[in-house]
């Protein structure tokens, strides 16, 4: 097998789906800022399963250098999954246009840019898959975070079409919307525990997913049903409520 290229590799998920798609025999590129922290996770997983790991430097808000990033990968991967996250402070992001971009950015644009270069790639080659981990908060807009799920919203959006388009080239595109997930950046909430996903069972989902070219993915699975009812409240009645 060859290589999948994990972005935002120092997030909890993809951490989990490092160890996912290497025990299932596939080599590894974690791709994200300041990585070589990730030296003794990556030894780790070389150890338990034989696999090769390679630590590549990305940053994702820097748009000029992701052709020269995908150009120096020593061995094209056959696949790529987003992990990148950043739920940033809603308060700061409504006064400060900075902290608006931040997020835009790292969950939106800058994915926009990496991903089109892979698409190229993987459309011309006429094989190759793309995971993007998007957010149940990007189904509907919220005073509690509305710039981060707007650029969730946009990153869904941009994978259907992806998806649309790179469909007669045999290359999949599965959008992850999971929802409470329990991971460093959640770790101030207090989320409901039922409804709270363990980065394993995300990354054990995403897999079997992929694997059988599912289009879209929610996790937990009853996501999928809380957002349908959230969905179907009028605007008129929604934009009184808090949740």
């Amino acid at each position: 097998m060859s290589y999948i290229l994990i972005v935002g590799a120092k997030s909890d998920i993809a951490k989990a789906l490092a160890r996912e798609y290497s025990k299932n025999g596939y080599d590894i590129y974690l791709a994200g800022r300041e990585i070589t922290q990730l030296e003794k996770f990556t030894e780790d997983i070389r150890v338990r399963g034989d696999r090769k790991v390679e630590l590549v430097e990305l940053d994702i808000t820097d748009f000029s250098s992701h052709q020269i990033f995908y150009n120096n990968l020593k061995e094209k991967p056959l696949g790529v999954i987003s992990a990148v996250g950043y739920l940033g402070e809603q308060e700061s992001a409504s006064k400060d246009f900075n902290e608006s971009m931040q997020i835009i950015n790292a969950n939106y644009t800058g994915l926009v840019s990496l991903f089109n270069i892979i698409a190229n790639d993987f459309e011309d080659r006429k094989s190759g898959f793309i995971v993007g981990i998007s957010s149940v908060a990007g189904d509907r807009g919220r005073k509690s975070n509305y710039i981060y799920g707007s650029a969730k919203a946009g990153f869904t959006t941009y994978l259907s079409g992806l998806r649309n388009r790179l469909y007669d080239s045999n290359i999949s595109v599965l959008t992850v919307k999971p929802g409470f997930v329990a991971t460093k950046m959640t770790e101030k909430m207090d989320l409901p525990e039922k409804l709270t996903a363990q980065p394993e069972d995300v990354a054990e989902e995403i897999f079997i997913a992929q694997q059988k070219n599912r289009d879209v993915l929610y996790t937990k699975w009853i996501w999928r049903y809380i957002m349908m009812i959230i969905k179907s409240i009028p605007e008129w009645q929604f934009k009184k409520m808090s949740i």
